[in-house]
């Protein structure tokens, strides 16, 4: 599961977010998980 970071926006690994909740790249504190994009289709 790959996380980003709410601030600068670079992906972080879940292997480092196991020991620090915290970007590596700026330091920020805010990590989400970025959501995929769903298209929905009417049935007919």
């Amino acid at each position: 599961m790959k996380y980003k970071c709410f601030e600068c926006g670079k992906e972080v690994g879940e292997d480092y977010t196991k020991k620090k909740i915290r970007c590596p790249y700026c330091g920020g504190r805010i990590l989400f998980k970025p959501r995929v994009v769903t298209t929905k289709v009417k049935a007919r």
